[in-house]
């Protein structure tokens, strides 16, 4: 239950609509109104939440000057709720919606959409015996991603540290999400290493490809097992970010993307995301590297959410 910390204004029109339709900023400065709080009065409320942020950032927040990305800048926008008076998740929905209007017009592969996306991928992988984990704990994730020089989404390369947890596993499912626009039945997948490739099945409204990949040999509960495999797309348009979605705990995560010389982005950073209703997080500016011009993120440890690359094209 949430309490009162000053003796609240009751919420204007203009609050509840701002609290519906967004954007965050209008709807912060709204909340502040309606209570009737100076910010310097937020600041000591924030502060009584164990939370530091200062009077400029809230003002910079309410003009949508700035927004709130770092951790502590979303503990703060958490306790502004409580102590706005405002329903749990209100203030931090309005800004995961501005991160996904941020992505409109950038194709790429937003959270949001993998979550949509789910049942279909669900479907056809149990159209190919094939559920939950397969009987397998990832110990290690690589991917590397080739922009071409289309600026599109051209190729990737994964390759999986795995460990069976059960007896007879003797395959994997890869799950391939192409980036809007794209033709899954135009996408080809390569098995490169330790493993051949099955059957495929896919999904052309929204460019889901899944793919068996055979391992030759059935592990044992406690083997462990690499293998890589290769996927060629650059069938969609200008690609603007790739990201990964993980359910579980896992090792190790690297990503690296790989921009072709004719197509280099301008600037580009990692993000995070740890559920879909929650805003991107944790953005970093990574720099385009090197003969090969590439960046990359490193996840020392897998954990349930997002992890991904975004970049802008002049």
């Amino acid at each position: 239950m949430r309490h009162a910390t000053e003796h609240a204004d009751v919420p204007t029109a203009e609050l509840d609509s701002a609290l519906r339709g967004g954007p965050f900023h209008v709807a912060l400065r709204a909340a502040i109104a309606a209570r009737g709080l100076p910010l310097q009065r937020v600041q000591h409320h924030l502060s009584r939440h164990g939370v530091k942020v200062g009077v400029t950032s809230l003002s910079y927040w309410q003009q949508g000057a700035r927004r709130p990305q770092r951790p502590e800048s979303l503990r703060a926008v958490r306790a502004l709720e409580e102590i706005l008076q405002l329903p749990e998740e209100s203030l931090i929905r309005l800004l995961a919606e501005s991160d996904e209007c941020a992505a409109a017009g950038r194709p790429g592969r937003s959270y949001r959409s993998l979550v949509e996306a789910s049942d279909i991928v669900d479907r056809l992988t149990a159209d190919l015996g094939w559920a939950m984990d397969g009987g397998l704990n990832t110990l290690g994730h690589h991917e590397c991603v080739r922009i071409g020089a289309r600026r599109e989404l051209a190729a990737r390369e994964a390759h999986h540290i795995v460990r069976a947890h059960r007896d007879g596993v003797d395959r994997f499912v890869a799950v391939h999400h192409g980036d809007p626009g794209c033709d899954p039945r135009r996408i080809t997948v390569h098995a490169l290493e330790n493993c051949r490739t099955g059957r495929l099945r896919w999904d052309r409204e929204s460019g889901v490809l899944v793919a068996e990949l055979l391992f030759g040999t059935r592990l044992g509960s406690g083997d462990t097992f690499l293998f890589r495999y290769g996927i060629e797309d650059g069938t969609a348009g200008p690609s603007r970010e790739y990201l990964q979605r993980f359910g579980c705990p896992g090792g190790q995560y690297a990503l690296q993307v790989r921009f072709d010389t004719a197509a280099l982005p301008v600037r580009c950073h990692r993000f995070t995301q740890h559920s879909a209703a929650a805003p991107r997080n944790n953005r970093q500016e990574l720099p385009v590297t090197g003969p090969h011009h590439s960046a990359h993120v490193v996840e020392p440890r897998i954990r349930p959410g997002v992890v991904g690359i975004a970049w802008d094209w002049d």
